[in-house]
């Protein structure tokens, strides 16, 4: 017993201090984008009809790191602002299942072949899903309040106005967003991100690879069953990253891992009621089965590209972290960590005797 703890610590450590510093970067890179663009132009760009707005949509979900449940007060916000409900589900899609902080989670615990793969995917994802809401969505439904309840936000959350910001200093935007970044970002993302490094860490000493090999070996059956386990499971980009590397390095094909990676962050059971309400039953219908069919075709996809070139998922993974020293992986560490306790302490006083399951950003 002891045996097995020690090596769960052990592979749970390492896996931490690879993903650290790029974590640390996607979350600097999350403050710069909320100090320096306003999102009254993303918000602008988006309303009217046809396939245009919801192009634009799909590339303006892919950088942003908010995970199924905070995507949605957001969202909602994009609808009442008048964005349109096509554009609205690709914004819906592509934001969860990407982001500057998974990214380059990616490059740091996948491989360069899914770093590439995991943004492609999610803007073809919601193009599709937009795409068929233009043609078979029917009329405009009208936009309703929405909140998101789940108690990965049960924190207070800093609900900036983007026209206070107009005019401000520059330094002052870089306190606003550095306050973003570390209150609203990574307090969201951390206790999700900790247990996906911890359940990453399980998995590598606790599954046997022949059991894995056997069931999600590649082909469609394995495809269609990640479909089914992500769909429903709440799981954030972040977190899913080092649960998607301990799957491969366990023998799971990178195609299925990939379909893991697209259907987890994109929804989970939580959100589809809500999604019901911005939407509509037939958008509902037309978001959940583009995500399951485009994340299927991709991931059969991308183990073509594996078998094609000749090259092995399991060699590579987590290749990127290697080159940098072991000074910023102990730096980035501190500083997780650092934050991650501000983010419990500043939890403790905004409680004050009230716990809030709300995450109402609208």
């Amino acid at each position: 017993m002891f045996s097995f703890v020690y090596s769960v610590v052990e592979e749970t450590f390492a896996m931490f201090m690879d993903a650290a510093p790029y974590m640390v970067m996607g979350i600097a890179i999350s403050g710069l984008l909320k100090a320096f663009i306003d999102q009254s132009l993303v918000q602008r760009y988006l309303g009217g009809k046809g396939f245009l707005p919801v192009l634009r949509a799909s590339i303006a979900g892919i950088p942003l790191p908010l995970c199924s449940c905070g995507v949605i007060p957001a969202a909602a916000a994009l609808r009442k602002q008048g964005a349109s409900s096509s554009a609205t589900m690709s914004f819906l899609i592509s934001t969860p299942q990407s982001g500057i902080d998974s990214i380059a989670l990616s490059y740091a615990l996948l491989d360069p072949i899914m770093t590439v793969a995991r943004p492609i995917v999610a803007f073809l994802s919601a193009f599709v899903a937009g795409g068929l809401s233009v043609l078979f969505g029917g009329a405009e439904v009208e936009p309703e309040q929405t909140s998101c309840s789940c108690s990965e936000h049960s924190h207070g959350h800093h609900h900036h106005d983007d026209k206070k910001t107009q005019g401000v200093a520059w330094t002052d935007r870089l306190k606003e967003g550095f306050s973003f970044a570390v209150f609203d970002v990574w307090g969201d993302l951390s206790n999700m991100f900790f247990l996906g490094i911890i359940l990453s860490g399980v998995i590598s000493v606790a599954v046997p690879e022949t059991f894995l090999e056997r069931s999600l070996g590649g082909g469609l059956s394995s495809m269609v069953l990640m479909a089914l386990i992500g769909i429903p499971m709440y799981t954030c980009a972040t977190s899913s990253t080092p649960l998607a590397a301990a799957l491969i390095l366990k023998g799971v094909s990178p195609g299925a891992a990939l379909v893991f990676l697209m259907a987890g962050p994109a929804t989970s059971i939580i959100n589809v009621p809500l999604i019901y309400r911005i939407l509509g039953a037939r958008r509902l219908a037309i978001y959940l089965s583009s995500i399951a069919t485009v994340s299927i075709g991709a991931g059969l996809t991308l183990d073509h590209i594996y078998h094609i070139y000749q090259v092995s998922a399991q060699a590579t993974i987590g290749q990127g972290a290697d080159h940098l020293p072991l000074w910023v992986q102990i730096g980035a560490a501190v500083v997780l960590l650092t934050t991650w306790l501000a983010n419990r302490f500043k939890d403790r006083l905004n409680r004050g005797g009230k716990t809030s399951l709300s995450c109402d950003r609208s």
